[in-house]
């Protein structure tokens, strides 16, 4: 079984997409790193100029333009909560949490513009709640990480950079015309618990909200190396391949078994060293339990995966 990883491949999976508004997939996607955005432009396939960045810019379009979403509700690899799901709730203006440190000042110097709503934000909490499941809302006053523009380092709220990074390139700079809210993942790193995270609002996806879940399949910041498919350990490119399979499975449940097998993997401890990239694939597989799946783009430790069309 071969999957798109070229642009003209990925481009014909995008098209191939069902335009469903009235039941919108769940979407995992590589949300790589402040790489994507840099000035200069390298070599990296995690570059400016890169694989990943490429089809970002492709991605972002073809999702408005099929789905037409009144909203969209995010998890990022890069906010973790124990026990308790946290949503954003802040209002006109989203707020950005440069949370990483060691750049040079043009990545502090980044915007994003977009805005929240209460009514969405309340709604996901419902979900929650519905399901058995703890969640609130998270104000501007809260903190929910550290940002890298202080010296030394303060906390406070906003979007990641697992969220503002590929949203400036999948819809350009601001965004005003659909309401944006963050929700956490569960930091357990459990798979069942973070595809129960997805799961609790699966239904929001036929009230016209778009769902994304963005990670990476190999996030390993001890051996770098593991992040060019050429140079990578065969355990780790075995992984990355093993993935797309386990996830095009048919059956529900020999799906959702395949994907929690992922995570006893030979190549998995060098992939992830910590499981927190890889979970949000559980959350979005979640969300999209019930349906057909399709690998939109198979980029190494970067794909996309378009779950309950």
């Amino acid at each position: 079984m071969s999957f798109p990883k070229s642009q003209s491949e990925w481009r014909t999976a995008l098209d191939a997409l069902p335009s469903t508004p009235e039941k919108i997939p769940a979407f995992f996607f590589g949300h790589g790193s402040p790489m994507l955005i840099a000035r200069q432009v390298t070599n990296s396939p995690m570059g400016p100029e890169g694989d990943l960045a490429k089809f970002l810019r492709d991605f972002g379009p073809v999702l408005k333009a099929k789905y037409k979403p009144k909203g969209i509700v995010v998890f990022s690899a890069h906010w973790e909560t124990i026990g308790v799901r946290h949503v954003t709730d802040y209002g006109d203006r989203n707020p950005l949490l440069m949370d990483y440190f060691g750049f040079e000042p043009y990545f502090y110097q980044q915007t994003f513009e977009s805005k929240g709503n209460r009514a969405l934000a309340e709604r996901v909490v419902m979900s929650y709640k519905e399901a058995g499941e703890e969640a609130k809302l998270s104000s501007v006053h809260e903190n929910r990480g550290w940002d890298g523009r202080t010296s030394p380092p303060r906390q406070g709220p906003g979007f990641d950079h697992g969220v503002f990074v590929p949203f400036k390139l999948m819809f350009g700079d601001k965004v005003d015309d659909v309401p944006i809210v963050q929700v956490s993942i569960e930091r357990s790193g459990d798979p069942e618990q973070n595809w129960a995270v997805g799961k609790a609002l699966s239904k929001l996806r036929e009230e016209g909200i778009l769902i994304l879940a963005g990670g990476l399949t190999v996030h390993n910041l001890h051996d770098r190396k593991q992040f060019s498919e050429k140079l990578a350990s065969p355990n780790v490119t075995m992984l990355d391949q093993a993935i797309t399979m386990a996830a095009s499975k048919s059956q529900l449940h020999e799906r959702k078994q395949s994907l929690f097998d992922l995570m006893k993997h030979d190549g998995f401890a060098q992939a992830h060293p910590s499981a927190e990239h890889f979970v949000p694939l559980y959350v979005a597989a979640g969300a999209g339990e019930e349906g057909g799946v399709q690998v939109v783009s198979a980029i190494y430790s970067a794909p996309t995966i378009a779950f309950g069309i």
